[in-house]
């Protein structure tokens, strides 16, 4: 007798084709490099043609310059060690994981995600589930790794299908991974790539960290409000019920013993008396975090590196109480392992900080952005409908490029120019970018963890594939998507800061 395979979904072999072609993409460090090249190309065929546009706020005229001309190539050559040194996201970055690491291999991000998620109401936990997984972009291995596997074993300890618990923790781990109650690495990360953008048309142009943490803020509760709804109204009653299997999961129960309790309480109690020093240091004004004008400006400039302190102080706390930190030597060893960790991102910063600097050099990105402007303006296209493009964009690119960081690099310099000539600010689309950019992440299957997501899937459903895992995240992908979209054009359209003192138009 012939068996008869299945036929498999139209949307499984999509997902299926798109997977083919986004893993015969060259690696994002070769990207860049091509697009190097790309743009040495372009500068030599502008400047031979002449090309050459007013500059928007001087009223110079500003010719194309080739790349391979003497003295750019001088300047190539001269000023290298500057330019990766001097790209801006590369200090903030670092400087951050260097707290972030301890906090992290201590344990103690980790365990709190945990405890946060354990012991809540059954009434709570789909909403507990969605906005851990939104904090969870503080660290975000520990959220891949611990949070979703966790929410799974969660839902079945209460009865509940662990498919759709999974899912409401991916969703707000992968859906709302730029919105947060706090600052995170990522906000200096793109600030800095948006500033460095920014200055093609503003040569001393300063884009603050907080740029867009109102926005951001309040971002999460509609995500939550948002994922609840779509895991309990679509995505559970979509699953058959749940049958247990032979099939082990982990303990939910006792998960937090009682000396990772007594870490995180000496972690929180650390983070609270830096808090109250911070506080001191800004209470007057003239005081070393306060301008003299009464201004919180030093205090804005400095969350970089507090937040580096925090989490280094309440990684210590954390790792010295659970014995896990038993010398100054454990806590240089974790730091030097955060930076280890990051070399793939060190060598990516080195080439995208080029690429930027020659396109700005080659006075294409400034040639460009005043085209454009032109163009969009001569149609009519700008305001809120360019940003909500912006975001498509975004969020179609997402599906093929998962770095954040790499796609806003590439992006940053054709659009903020753009936009600034059109009256918005590197802020704005700097947010319209973030919004786009998170609410594909958990439909693409190029996502470094969606393979471990499959893994967990099959634990309880052994047919569990990538068709399944997308068909289950879409309805969150699609809600999060409209829903932060019409929130951030409601937000543009009541004039309402993106975050402290900053404006949507610039």
């Amino acid at each position: 007798m012939t068996q008869t395979v299945p036929r498999r979904s139209m949307l499984t072999r999509f997902l299926d084709g798109v997977e083919r072609t986004g893993n015969a993409l060259p690696d994002p460090v070769t990207l860049f490099a091509l697009m190097i090249v790309l743009v040495v190309i372009a500068s030599v065929i502008a400047a031979a043609a002449g090309v050459a546009v007013p500059h928007p706020g001087t009223g110079d005229v500003v010719e194309a310059k080739s790349l391979l001309a003497a003295d750019q190539i001088q300047r190539l050559l001269v000023e290298m060690p500057k330019t990766f040194t001097n790209f801006a996201p590369l200090g903030y970055v670092l400087l951050v994981m260097l707290g972030v690491g301890v906090a992290e291999k201590t344990g103690f991000l980790t365990v709190a995600l945990r405890s946060l998620v354990s012991g809540v109401s059954p009434r709570l936990i789909t909403a507990a589930l969605v906005f851990a997984g939104i904090m969870s972009s503080l660290a975000a291995d520990a959220g891949y790794v611990v949070l979703i596997p966790l929410g799974a074993a969660i839902f079945m300890g209460a009865g509940r299908h662990p498919v759709a618990g999974l899912a409401a923790g991916f969703a707000g781990v992968a859906g709302g991974f730029s919105s947060n109650l706090i600052l995170t690495p990522l906000d200096p990360l793109l600030a800095g790539i948006t500033q460095e953008a920014a200055r093609l048309v503003v040569a001393d142009y300063v884009v603050e960290v907080t740029a867009n943490y109102y926005l951001m803020l309040g971002l999460v509760p509609l995500f939550v409000i948002v994922g609840t709804w779509v895991t309990d109204k679509i995505v559970e009653p979509r699953l058959p019920k749940w049958e247990p299997t032979e099939t082990p999961v982990p303990s939910v129960d006792g998960d937090v013993s009682a000396v990772e309790r007594r870490g995180i309480q000496a972690a929180l109690l650390s983070v609270v008396v830096l808090a109250a020093g911070v506080a001191a240091l800004a209470w007057e004004p003239g005081f070393p975090l306060r301008g003299e004008d009464g201004s919180f400006l030093p205090l804005m400039r400095s969350l970089v590196s507090l937040m580096f302190i925090a989490f280094l102080v309440a990684g210590i706390a954390y790792g010295v109480t659970t014995r896990v930190i038993a010398s100054d030597k454990d806590v240089v060893r974790m730091m030097a392992d955060a930076m280890s960790d990051l070399g793939v991102y060190i060598v990516l910063a080195f080439i995208a900080a080029h690429f930027i600097a020659m396109f700005s050099w080659s006075n294409l990105g400034i040639i460009s952005a005043v085209v454009g402007a032109d163009t969009l303006r001569s149609i009519g296209f700008e305001g809120s409908p360019l940003l909500v493009s912006l975001i498509l964009l975004a969020a179609t690119i997402n599906i093929l490029v998962g770095s954040a960081s790499a796609k806003w690099a590439f992006l940053a310099p054709i659009f903020v120019p753009m936009l600034m000539l059109l009256g918005l600010s590197p802020e704005a689309t700097q947010a319209a970018y973030r919004i786009g950019d998170s609410s594909t992440n958990m439909i693409t299957p190029l996502l470094p963890y969606f393979p471990l997501i499959l893994i967990v899937g099959k634990r309880y459903d052994p047919n569990f594939g990538i068709g399944t895992l997308v068909a289950t995240m879409l309805p969150f992908a699609i809600a999060f998507g409209v829903a932060s979209t019409v929130f951030f054009v409601g937000w543009l359209a009541l004039g309402l800061p993106l975050g402290p003192g900053i404006s949507s138009t610039f």
